[in-house]
C-alpha cells in the first residue's frame, strides 16, 4: 500500500496519514457560498481536494472514502445580492430570488467544476438542509457554558477554549490587536463571534429558542461536518484564506461541543493564486472566473494542468504563457496516448512523490521523463495521468480539433508549436512584424491560425499542409 504523507498545518509539519478507521476514510472540505460564478482562486482547492480524493481512493478504494463538500446558501452576501436583483426589477419576495440564484450558481459551480475534470463529492449538502442540527449544536454549547445568547444573538465564548489560536499559531490578544473583528456592544469580549442572528421580516429565518433568525457561517460547516462524517474525521481542507478566523472557529466550537473526540485530525490549506505574477483583483483587470477563461477557450483541461504544476502550499500564477505551454504539452500526451487505456497500474515512482504531501509538481516531472524516455508503456503512462484527473475522455473534446497533427512527424508538430509560441512573444513585445512574418509562412505551408483574445495560440493543417514550406522559418 502506498504511503501517504500529509502536511498538517496544524503540527506544521508533514506526517504519516494514518485513518481513524482505514474502511472509512473521511474528508471535509469547505465549499463555496453560492452567490456568483467561482473565481479561478475558488478553483484552487477544487482542484487540490480533487487530487486527494483520487489519491485516497486509489490507496483505500473508492467505496472506502467519503468526501464532503457543502454549499453555503444562507449568508448575508446572497440576501445582499438579492435584494440587489430587487432593486433591479424582480419583482418577487426575497426568499424567492434567493432560491432561484443559490439554485442557479449550483448549477453554475457543477459545470465550471466538471469542466476542469474535478470528480463530484461523495455528499454536497447544502447549509440550509441541516439547520436543525446547527441549532442543536448551539444549544449544547450554550448549555455547557461555551456560548451566551444577547439580543437576540448567540455568540461563542472564545475565552471558554485555552486552545483558540492553535490552528493559525496566534494568541486571542495577538488576534485583537491585528485582526478587524466586529465590535457590537452584546458581545464580551470582541473576539466571540456569532453562531445565530437574528433575520428581518423578509430574509431568510428559522424558528430557534431565541427567536427567528439564521445560523453564523461557522457553525454551518460544524454541523454538517459532524452529522455527515462524526465527531471525529480524517481530513479537513481549505483554501489558506479560511485558516483564519473560519477554520479556527470551527475548531473552537466542535471541540467544545464534543469534547471528547478531536474534529479533524488532519489540517490542510492550499495557497493562493495569482495572475501575471500579481493579486487577482478587479480592480487591476486580471479578476478571471473560470467561466470566463472557459469561454476564452482555454481548455478545462489546460486550466487544470497549469493548476497542477504547483505545489499545492505554494502560490500559484496563472499567465497566458503557461496556458500556452500546457496546452502543446497536452496535445502531444493525448497523440501519444491514442486510443490506449487498458488497466495498467500507475508509476510506482509517480505514486510515491504524489503521496508525499501531494507533490503534483513532481509527479508532472516523472511523467515528462515517462514521455520522453517510453520506457514505460502507453497504458502506464495514461493511467499515472489519471490519478491527476488528465487525459479523461471527459475532458477530451477540446483535443478534437488536433486530431489532425497526429498524421504530422512529431519534428514537424514541435516546429510549429516552437514557431507559434514565438510569434505569441513577438507579438506581446509588440514586434508585428516578426509576427506577421512567422504567420505568413505558416499559413503559406498550410496552416490555419485560429487567433482569439485571451486564449491559447490554436491551429490546425489543412489538407495541403507542406512542412517543406516551413524550411524558411528555421
Amino acid at each position: 500500500m502506498t504511503g501517504i504523507r500529509l502536511y498538517n498545518t496544524r503540527t506544521r509539519r508533514k506526517e504519516a496519514f494514518a485513518p481513524l478507521d482505514p474502511d472509512n476514510v473521511r474528508m471535509y472540505v469547505c465549499g463555496p457560498t453560492v452567490y456568483d460564478r467561482a473565481h479561478l482562486g475558488n478553483a484552487r482547492p477544487v482542484v487540490v481536494f480533487d487530487v486527494l480524493f483520487r489519491l485516497l481512493r486509489h490507496v483505500y478504494g473508492a467505496e472506502a472514502v467519503t468526501y464532503v463538500r457543502n454549499f453555503t446558501d444562507v449568508d448575508d452576501k446572497i440576501n445582499a445580492r438579492a435584494r440587489e436583483m430587487q432593486a433591479a426589477g424582480d419583482g418577487r419576495d426575497l426568499n424567492a430570488i434567493i432560491r432561484t440564484l443559490t439554485d442557479e450558481t449550483i448549477g453554475w459551480y457543477h459545470a465550471d467544476m466538471d469542466a476542469l475534470g474535478a470528480l463530484r463529492p461523495t455528499v454536497e449538502p447544502r447549509a440550509t438542509e441541516y439547520i436543525g442540527q446547527m441549532v442543536g449544536m448551539i444549544e449544547g454549547l450554550v448549555a455547557k457554558g461555551h456560548a451566551y445568547a444577547a439580543e437576540g444573538h448567540v455568540l461563542f465564548d472564545v475565552r471558554s477554549y485555552p486552545e483558540y489560536g492553535r490552528l493559525s499559531g496566534r494568541s486571542v490578544d495577538d488576534m485583537i490587536a491585528g485582526a478587524r473583528v466586529e465590535v457590537a456592544p452584546y458581545k464580551r469580549d470582541p473576539m466571540d463571534f456569532v453562531l445565530w442572528k437574528p433575520s428581518a421580516a423578509d430574509e431568510p429565518g428559522w424558528d430557534s429558542p431565541w427567536g427567528r433568525g439564521r445560523p453564523g457561517w461557522h457553525i454551518e460547516c460544524s454541523a454538517m461536518a459532524h452529522e455527515l462524517l462524526g465527531p471525529a474525521f480524517d481530513i479537513h481542507g481549505g483554501g489558506i484564506d479560511l485558516q483564519f478566523p473560519h477554520h479556527e472557529n470551527e475548531i473552537a466550537q466542535s471541540c467544545c461541543a464534543h469534547p471528547e473526540a478531536g474534529f479533524a485530525n488532519v489540517w490542510l490549506h492550499n495557497e493562493m493564486v495569482q495572475v501575471e505574477g500579481k493579486k487577482m483583483s478587479k480592480s487591476l483587470g486580471n479578476f478571471f472566473t473560470v467561466r470566463d477563461l472557459l469561454d476564452q477557450g482555454w481548455p478545462g483541461e489546460v486550466i487544470r494542468f497549469v493548476m497542477l504544476q504547483t505545489h499545492y502550499r505554494k502560490p500559484m500564477d496563472w499567465t497566458i504563457q503557461k496556458g500556452a505551454d500546457a496546452a502543446q504539452e497536452l496535445r502531444r500526451w493525448r497523440t501519444y496516448c491514442g486510443e490506449s487505456h487498458g488497466s495498467a497500474a500507475p508509476d510506482e515512482h509517480f505514486m510515491e512523490l504524489l503521496a508525499d504531501d501531494l507533490n503534483t509538481h513532481g509527479a508532472l516531472t516523472r511523467l515528462r521523463e515517462m514521455f520522453r524516455t517510453r520506457k514505460e508503456t502507453r497504458e502506464v503512462f495514461r493511467s499515472s495521468c489519471t490519478v491527476l484527473g488528465l487525459l479523461s475522455d471527459e475532458l477530451s473534446g477540446w483535443f478534437e480539433q488536433y486530431k489532425g497533427m497526429s498524421d504530422v512527424p512529431e519534428p514537424v508538430r514541435d516546429l510549429v508549436a516552437l514557431y507559434m509560441k514565438k510569434r505569441q512573444i513577438a507579438k506581446e513585445n509588440k514586434d508585428f512584424e516578426e509576427a506577421d512574418r512567422i504567420r505568413d509562412i505558416l499559413v503559406s505551408a498550410g496552416i490555419e491560425i485560429h487567433d482569439k483574445k485571451g486564449a491559447p495560440p490554436a491551429w490546425e493543417y489543412l489538407e495541403h499542409f507542406d512542412p517543406a514550406k516551413l524550411e524558411c522559418l528555421k
